[in-house]
């Protein structure tokens, strides 16, 4: 009775999860159409001017002057890889990732689908070394659109298949993250790093202490985006350190996590990611040509999203199960797996944001071909996804 309640709860947690993702990814796909035709219209001097701008914040001689764009990518951004630093503990403290049994699955589709992608574009890209900056533009999942593409098929989808998606995405997020930190970070200033790192052990030692509320943290996370911001690490990186610290449970066994989780989820989902989307999808096309179809970024991007993630996801879920490390949801059959894997294939917004990085401090020749890689990969892999699962999922009505 007991294990019937919860498998009711998580299912109902899931659905509810998939139901919000879903609707941003309606607002994801708007906000690129939009930004798409201001970049191929009249307006694109407008909206270049727009994203250019200067924004610049001064306390003293203390100052953090950046163009709009930066101020989207690393600070707003910074608020996302916080709620995606909150989802990966609770899942790891409570959910979906706190069971070594549970995480064999999805753990080695997404191995597999980090490392066929980055072979892919490297070996498309070896003889050039800036080029070959972008290897991880194609390992990303945008599980917002990969979500979205799964709602499509309602309740025909099985909960475990949504679950392998959801948990092989947030390994996606969490290796993000580490190629992040480790790969596209700049020169680094140690006394701004020893100011992050003081403000790290202060929220690792609040959390010690039993402090529970929420803004005590953010306030601590505003300090902590400075000083990494400063320091040469990558901003972003500050939203997930602090949400680390952010306590599970409280002395009432409340969540302040969960809280702060559900309070964010709809600001990040409705109007964070679409505004990263609007800043940075806008290609114009009128420039490219034939030549831009088949430049080595583009095809690297490209193949790496539609061939490198199914075959990676697949080759490695398939390895797990021929080694017996564990085996495919009763309910769930290798069509499906497939359909899934090209799911995953819907790069988007995260290879966006790791292209602006791998790229941010070239001549800029290689922002046409990356995004168009991106979204001609996203875009293959949403049909691919959607033609297989059409075909694999039960039809409507037959598990009523």
């Amino acid at each position: 009775m007991i294990k019937d309640i919860e498998t009711s709860l998580i299912a109902n947690a899931v659905r509810d999860f998939v139901k919000l993702e879903s609707a941003g990814g309606i607002l994801l796909l708007v906000a690129t159409i939009i930004a798409m035709l201001a970049a191929n219209s009249t307006l694109a001097g407008l909206y270049a001017g727009l994203l250019d701008t200067t924004v610049a914040v001064q306390v003293g001689a203390f100052a953090i002057d950046k163009p709009l764009l930066l101020w989207i990518n690393d600070g707003l951004m910074a608020v996302f890889f916080f709620l995606v630093g909150l989802e990966i503990k609770r899942e790891v403290m409570e959910g979906e990732l706190s069971s070594f049994s549970q995480i064999i699955l999805p753990a080695m589709g997404a191995l597999g689908g980090m490392l066929v992608p980055a072979a892919i574009y490297a070996l498309m890209n070896w003889h050039d070394p800036v080029a070959l900056d972008g290897w991880a533009i194609p390992v990303a999942t945008d599980i917002a659109f990969a979500l979205a593409l799964l709602s499509v098929f309602g309740s025909r989808v099985p909960i475990s298949l949504k679950v392998f998606l959801l948990t092989l995405a947030i390994f996606d997020d969490l290796a993000a993250i580490v190629i992040i930190a480790l790969f596209y970070s700049g020169d680094l200033s140690i006394t701004a790093l020893l100011i992050g790192l003081g403000a790290l052990a202060s929220g690792v030692i609040m959390n010690r202490v039993g402090v529970t509320r929420p803004a005590s943290y953010i306030l601590l996370g505003v300090v902590l985006w400075i000083a990494v911001l400063k320091s040469g690490v990558h901003a972003t990186l500050a939203g997930v350190l602090i949400a680390f610290c952010i306590p599970m449970r409280d002395e009432r066994g409340k969540s302040p996590l969960r809280e702060l989780e559900h309070d964010l989820h709809r600001p990040v989902v409705f109007a964070i990611l679409p505004i990263f989307a609007f800043a940075n999808a806008g290609l114009a096309l009128g420039g490219l040509s034939t030549s831009d179809f088949v430049h080595p970024v583009t095809l690297g991007v490209t193949l790496g999203l539609f061939v490198g993630k199914p075959v990676g996801i697949v080759t490695f879920v398939g390895l797990a199960v021929l080694l017996r490390l564990v085996r495919l949801p009763p309910n769930i059959n290798w069509m499906q797996i497939v359909g899934v894997a090209f799911a995953c294939g819907i790069g988007f917004t995260m290879s966006l944001f790791i292209a602006g990085l791998a790229f941010e401090h070239g001549s800029g020749e290689y922002f046409n071909g990356d995004r168009l890689g991106i979204l001609l990969g996203s875009l293959l892999s949403a049909v691919a996804a959607y033609l297989l699962l059409y075909l694999s999922l039960p039809k409507a009505g037959a598990g009523d």
